[in-house]
């Protein structure tokens, strides 16, 4: 990854990089935040015993499609 410093006052200020690596960087943080979300999510006590589709449609309020 080429990157341009751009200083301030003798002091680095800014980072200059190319488009396609700041799309590269917003995803992988993309991913990182959701990976943390999920971390989270499964050390949480009330996800620790699964529940059957049929409830979960029913706390959705949803309906299920006929096969």
């Amino acid at each position: 990854m080429k990157t341009q410093i751009i200083e301030k006052d003798g002091k680095k200020e800014f980072a200059v990089i190319s488009y396609k690596d700041f799309l590269r960087m917003q995803e992988e943080l993309e991913d990182y935040h959701d990976l943390r979300e999920l971390r989270k999510a499964k050390g949480d006590p009330k996800n620790q015993q699964g529940r059957s589709l049929d409830v979960v449609v029913a706390e959705l309020g949803l309906r299920k499609k006929k096969a």
